[in-house]
Order: structure tokens, then C-alpha cells, then sequence
């Protein structure tokens, strides 16, 4: 058995924090809970709560941050953002809300154990959104 409870936060990058931010706060009703502003020694990023339990996706803006040398369209930081919901019937709602916002959104597609969506984020990162089947 793994000696760790689960993920505490996954790192995105992004050259415009403001617009990721209102992305996860319009799409998942997510909380911004801490924002830094950017200094000499590190870039301006916000911490936003996507499930009301400690489990968070941290945004670092890397417009003005060394770091956005390294990446390119072929190398971004990660290859997608997995959240998760707790039913199918919650994936649906959400599923519908997304579509309100006149954000792209897939149809729900069951694989072997859960049903998943997807939708791109404002910077073109794939956003998965599962419910395990029970």
C-alpha cells in the first residue's frame, strides 16, 4: 500500500494567469485561494482549490519567467490535467454547464472503469474529467 494519501497539486504554466484563472473558476466553480504577485526571483501564480478537499492545480504565469525558454508547442510541462467528479450523473451536469460557457467539451465516452470527458483549456492543455464506475 502507498505510503502517500494521494496528489496535493499539479503545476500549469501559462503566459496569462488572469484567463487560466477565470477558466477554472467559470468551468469547475473552482476557488482561487492564494495569488503571488511575480517578483525578481519568482514568476506570479495562483493556487486554485478544484474540489473543496486540498486538492489544487497551482497556475504560474511564465510570460516573464525564464522557464517559458525551455517549452514549446512539442515540449509543454504536462500532456494533460486529470479531475475527477464522484458520479456519472455529476459528469453530465457538468458536462452541460462547460457547454453553456461556450467552452469545446466531448461527449462522455465509458471506458473500461470510468466515464471521462475532455475539453482543451484556454492555452490548448487537454482537461480530462472522469467518474469512476461503480
Amino acid at each position: 500500500m502507498a505510503v502517500t494519501s494521494g496528489i496535493n497539486h499539479v503545476v500549469v504554466t501559462t503566459p496569462d494567469l488572469d484567463r487560466m484563472v477565470q477558466f477554472y473558476e467559470e468551468a469547475f466553480d473552482a476557488e482561487n485561494v492564494f495569488e503571488s504577485a511575480r517578483t525578481d526571483d519568482d514568476p506570479r501564480m495562483a493556487i486554485i482549490d478544484v474540489g473543496g478537499t486540498g486538492r489544487y492545480v497551482k497556475v504560474v504565469e511564465i510570460e516573464h519567467y525564464a522557464l517559458r525558454d525551455h517549452y514549446d508547442e512539442s515540449t509543454r510541462p504536462i500532456e494533460r490535467l486529470g479531475l475527477a467528479v464522484e458520479t456519472l450523473d455529476q459528469l453530465r451536469a457538468l458536462r452541460d454547464r462547460i457547454g453553456a460557457l461556450g467552452l469545446a467539451v466531448s461527449d462522455i465516452e465509458r471506458l473500461p472503469t470510468q466515464w471521462i470527458l475532455s475539453m482543451p483549456d484556454p492555452d490548448g492543455y487537454l482537461v480530462q474529467i472522469s467518474a469512476h464506475v461503480r
